[in-house]
């Protein structure tokens, strides 16, 4: 999913809304230690670059980039995980009477713009998506990513469950349903990740035209007939 720290505040803003000169300090070297990591990373390549690579790109101390991540890991996965949990959110207050399917891809579709909004208020859009790419190409990466997905997977689960008023340890349904969105989130990645496009817009399409099929796949008859 440009370097920016995140936007001042208005002057007409209440004063104890906004951040003092302190926090907004912070912000801003965090926003360039991820900015400084993720180019790096996407022009040198994650094993070759070390904290002290990012630390020396962002002009500031080893132990100063530890004050903000425990890891090089972390630090690639800063924004992914505000975009996951932004969805969680968006699936939260779906309406109640939504299916669990259409509560899923509702969030996805409600989610792409305002995602989008949030990353750009640390990093820009375009970096964050390319170094996407990156993960799928970089085994580490990936293996984090797909760790990490699992329990992501887990945690809508449950909201699902929630919404629905189910005993998720004894009904399977919440935990299928989310497997098979998450699924297809993945497939969709990984298929985007090869392509020369890699904006957002590109992404959300081709996500959208395979969740037109779940339910074609999944219930349809596949086999072609002889003529």
């Amino acid at each position: 999913m440009k370097v920016a720290g995140p936007s001042a505040p208005s002057e007409t803003a209440p004063a104890a809304s906004r951040p003092g000169l302190r926090e907004l300090k912070k912000r801003r070297t965090r926003d360039l230690l991820l900015r400084s990591a993720l180019e790096l990373f996407t022009e040198r390549g994650y094993e070759e670059t070390t904290v002290d690579d990012i630390a020396e790109a962002a002009d500031v101390s080893q132990r100063t980039f530890f004050r903000y991540f425990a890891s090089k890991e972390e630090a690639a996965f800063f924004v992914s995980r505000l975009a996951e949990s932004h969805f969680v959110d968006a699936v939260r207050a779906r309406p109640p009477e939504e299916a669990p399917l259409d509560a899923l891809r509702g969030a996805l579709a409600e989610s792409w713009s305002t995602i989008g909004e949030a990353v750009e208020r640390l990093i820009p859009l375009e970096l964050h998506m390319r170094f996407y790419r990156v993960i799928e190409s970089t085994p580490a990466l990936l293996a984090a990513h797909l760790r990490r997905a699992t329990e992501l997977e887990e945690e809508i689960a449950r909201v699902v469950a929630r919404r629905e008023g189910l005993d998720l340890d004894a009904d399977p349904r919440p935990r299928v349903a989310v497997a098979v969105f998450g699924a297809v989130m993945r497939v969709t990645e990984r298929i985007w990740s090869a392509r020369d496009d890699a904006s957002l817009a590109a992404l959300r399409d081709l996500t959208a035209a395979y969740l037109d099929q779940v339910a074609p796949a999944l219930t349809g008859n596949w086999r072609r007939t002889e003529t």
